[in-house]
This record gives structure tokens, sequence and C-alpha cells, in this order.
């Protein structure tokens, strides 16, 4: 199978890969460029796990074609702190003790990150709404939920 030569800007660096070309956005993160925040849970676009940040969408990237995303803006878990500050959503998440295991939680940070970004004073129904394609097993969403709206406080 011939290989495709894709560009993308992945947490404000340009990245050049030469890929196959049925491999999935979550493939040629995590093992070419080795950044693993976003992991498969499913990989069938149910958990969440996997997101990611596509040209300002929330994308499951283990569904997502590499070559969909060539010339796109991607943020990873790994580019949503800056100069080493973390986020407001990242820092409520450690405020508020949301996080527990950690698999969900790159993609509920991603996922809060970009409802604040379009809606700065969501409502806790927002909220749900927003990381409803992110599942946990290890909470009750309530911590979630109150870590995304004091990010919206802050």
């Amino acid at each position: 199978m011939a290989k495709l030569e894709v560009h993308y800007t992945i947490n404000g660096r340009k990245h050049e890969a030469y890929i196959e070309p049925n491999l999935t956005l979550l493939d040629v993160v995590r093992d070419d460029l080795r950044l693993t925040g976003s992991k498969e849970g499913c990989g069938t676009g149910d958990c969440g796990a996997c997101t990611m940040i596509v040209d300002g969408k929330l994308v499951t990237a283990c569904l997502m074609l590499a070559p969909q995303a060539d010339g796109a803006e991607i943020t990873t878990i790994e580019g949503v702190a800056e100069n080493g500050t973390l986020h407001p959503v990242q820092q409520a998440f450690l405020d508020k003790g949301a996080v527990q295991c950690g698999f969900c939680i790159p993609g509920m940070i991603l996922a809060g990150k970009v409802l604040l970004d379009q809606n700065p004073k969501p409502n806790d129904y927002e909220i749900r709404e927003a990381i409803a394609g992110n599942l946990c097993r290890c909470t009750g969403y309530t911590k979630i939920v109150e870590a995304i709206a004091a990010a919206a406080e802050a």
C-alpha cells in the first residue's frame, strides 16, 4: 500500500508524516508522534477516550482516518497547557478532585475546553450535554461537572 504524505499542526507545532491511508488519526498521534494522552477505549467512537480537537471541533480520533485531517490544526491533551501553566479546566479538575483513574480525563478536559470556548458561562445541563460523548466508569460525573463549572468562573 502506498504511503501518503500528510501535514498537521499539532499543539502548535507543524508535523509531516508518511502514513498508510487506512491509519486513524489516533494511530498516527499515539504511535508515530508519541502523544499518548488520548487513548483507544472502544475503537467505535462511543467512549470518548480518543477525543481530540480538530479545527476547533471535538472528534473521536479512533474513527477519523488520518488523511482526513491533512492540513488540520489539532489539539491533544498535551497541548492544552500553555507555557507550563495548566488550562483553567485542567486546574479545576485537580482542584475539584475530578480525576480518578485518568483514562477518560483527557477527553473530558478537551470537551470542557471546547464548551467554554463556545459558551463561557454554561449551566449544568449544557456542561452535561458537552461531555455526553465521554464515558467515565469511575465517577458519577458530579465532580467533572463541578470542575467545568468552576473553570467557567475562573
